[in-house]
């Protein structure tokens, strides 16, 4: 039997702290150990076969494929296609592939924008796999999912009909590292179908673990111009994406845009025409052709107005899906545009500003913590609180210098059964008269004041975030879901330009210095039966308590006040006290005991 979700929760802070989930130490997606697969298949000489995703019909999902044409497929590796299969030819490209028959525009669109970024694009994919020495049929990719690096581990049994690539293909036929990389991505998601619609932040943010913002395009900020220039010198991704039409289906227009699909934004310029300067964006279609048919075009006679410095050195006339557009029409066709980084200096400029980043992960359970937005005036109170304090001077007016942002995890396997809950979250000044408030900060609180700062709207997306300003001081931020009583897991980040310090504000902490907990009791038989006297204690007529008496039955009692390493939060007594069942309210003597030697494994441990 699993350990409980809270015993989870304990060992995921210990792996954390020993580096684990890093670029350099991916956590291991299922528990499978690249290394020592490869070495299993190479001592015993036969070809790996993904137990996890294997090559079956189920691998594919259903909805993307006819029943005759899923009835056609066979997974073949990459020697049974192409007569000389290699993992890349000739260096990395955007040209290298083409979409298939599968709707990841956004998915491609994010790779295109990745083939630009050789650093980025190298954790990514492991540049140094082959079909030669040590081949064994084995493969793996790396992507940051929810706070973690996670190492994904496939076989290289690609779905094919009558000898061909249905999905995502590369132009030359010997090329196989898109192909791959799709497949891994379909295993993260839950299967081939499952990546099926999407938003180029999703994939963007996976590739990098970086920051990423949003512009509407239908109101643009006065300096976009400056911001897509500054993001293309900052090594960021960009795409954009066009308006859906009037169905699902993706209809080309006479203009030859193609209606609810994603583009990679390739390059920013300008240039002279006419004696005065266009601001112009150079963009390509994952599908590899078709192409912008207005000003700027391949063939539009407008680049005969130029230097013929710039039309050597930018225009190209050819169906491959790039072409170059001025900035007034990129706005007036296309409804947003995501720039992913990993360091937000895009968003003014300062590159001498090394910014901060703090991460906390917190959990809205129904009937706890989960108490809606705002509008909630009783039950606001109840959601997870995180005290911050922002140090520094006072900024040049104007100036921002905090970056939130708020993800919620999925809590299904598929990424299409998954459900994304209204989010957004406030921030709230903590002024001199309760700046000695421990513990949560009660209804009253809220009732009297506005938030400093909030997101403009709760959205149903993956992420929230906001760039805004906080003068030196304390702030209290309040992540929420739109409606009360929802559960749902969430990753809070937080960046400042300046010295912050941030703590969960779901309890009463103390952060003074303490002693090293030096308690030497045995994990043994005698020792559980102290533990349930001392449980006991604690405990109702009914043998449980509830999450705030764990807490302080488990800091004040079994930690004796040593929190250096943040002791056991409200939240992570809540979730002990949902277990895999958030209807619990109450924990009993068993679960206490399983959670209490995975925890105090951890107080223990030299490295806390």
């Amino acid at each position: 039997m699993p350990p409980p979700g809270v015993c989870l929760n304990i060992m995921d802070a210990r792996n954390k702290q020993d580096g684990q989930g890093s670029v350099a130490n991916p956590v291991k997606f299922f528990n499978q150990d690249y290394e020592q697969l490869q070495q299993y298949c190479i001592t015993r000489g036969v070809r790996y076969i993904d137990e996890m995703f294997p090559p079956h019909r189920n691998s594919i999902g259903s909805g993307i494929l006819s029943p005759s044409m899923l009835n056609s497929v066979v997974w073949l590796r990459p020697a049974k296609i192409a007569p000389n299969p290699s993992f890349v030819l000739d260096g990395i490209s955007r040209f290298d592939f083409g979409q298939g028959d599968l709707g990841n525009c956004w998915f491609l669109a994010s790779i295109g924008a990745l083939t630009f970024q050789t650093h980025v694009l190298g954790q990514v994919v492991p540049l140094e796999q082959t079909f030669g020495e040590n081949y064994c049929g084995l493969f793996h990719f790396r992507f940051w999912r929810f706070g973690n690096w996670v190492d994904v581990v496939i076989d290289d049994k690609l779905p094919t009909i009558n000898g061909r690539l249905i999905f995502v293909h590369s132009k030359n036929r010997n090329e196989f590292w898109p192909a791959l990389l799709e497949k891994a991505y379909a295993k993260v998601c839950g299967s081939y179908a499952d990546m099926n619609a999407g938003t180029l932040a999703e994939a963007m943010v996976d590739f990098t673990g970086g920051v990423h913002i949003c512009v509407q395009l239908s109101d643009p900020p006065p300096n976009l111009w400056e911001l897509l220039c500054r993001a293309g010198k900052s090594r960021s991704l960009m795409g954009c994406g066009t308006p859906q039409g009037a169905t699902s289906a993706n209809t080309v227009l006479q203009n030859g845009l193609v209606q609810g699909h994603a583009y990679t934004i390739t390059g920013v310029t300008q240039m002279v025409s006419y004696g005065k300067l266009v601001n112009l964006v150079r963009l390509w279609n994952p599908w590899g052709r078709g192409e912008w048919q207005g000003d700027w075009s391949d063939r539009s006679s407008l680049w005969n107005t130029v230097s013929a410095q710039d039309r050597e050195m930018c225009l190209s006339v050819a169906d491959d899906g790039e072409f170059w557009m001025t900035l007034e029409d990129l706005c007036k066709f296309y409804s947003d545009l995501d720039i992913c980084s990993l360091c937000p200096d895009f968003l003014d400029g300062n590159s001498s500003c090394q910014w901060k980043t703090s991460s906390h992960e917190g959990r809205w359970v129904a009937g706890t913590t989960a108490g809606g937005c705002m509008n909630n005036r009783e039950s606001f109170w109840t959601n997870p609180q995180y005290r911050v304090k922002v140090d520094g001077e006072n900024l040049a007016p104007g100036e921002k210098n905090m970056l939130v942002s708020l993800m919620q995890k999925p809590d299904k396997r598929n990424r299409r059964l998954v459900q994304s809950l209204h989010i957004g979250f406030c921030i709230f000044e903590v002024t001199e008269q309760y700046k000695g408030q421990s513990g949560k900060f009660p209804a009253s609180f809220f009732s009297s004041r506005s938030p400093v700062a909030q997101t403009k709207t709760f959205l149903n997306s993956r992420e929230v975030m906001e760039f805004f300003v906080l003068k030196p001081g304390e702030y209290l931020i309040v992540p929420s879901t739109f409606n009360p009583n929802e559960t749902a897991s969430f990753l809070l980040t937080i960046l400042s330009k300046t010295e912050t310090h941030g703590y969960e504000n779901s309890a009463e902490h103390k952060h003074e210095p303490v002693e090293e907990y030096t308690n030497k009791m045995d994990i043994n038989g005698q020792d559980d039966d102290n533990k349930k006297d001392l449980f006991q204690q604690f405990s109702d007529k009914y043998d449980e308590v509830d999450a705030e008496q764990l807490q302080r039955l488990l800091n004040d009692n079994i930690l004796k006040g040593d929190l250096k390493s943040g002791g056991f939060s409200i939240d992570a007594c809540r979730s002990m006290v949902a277990l895999m069942d958030v209807s619990c309210c109450d924990v009993s003597p068993h679960v206490w005991l399983c959670c209490l030697n995975v925890g105090l494994k951890r107080h223990r441990s030299p490295a806390s």
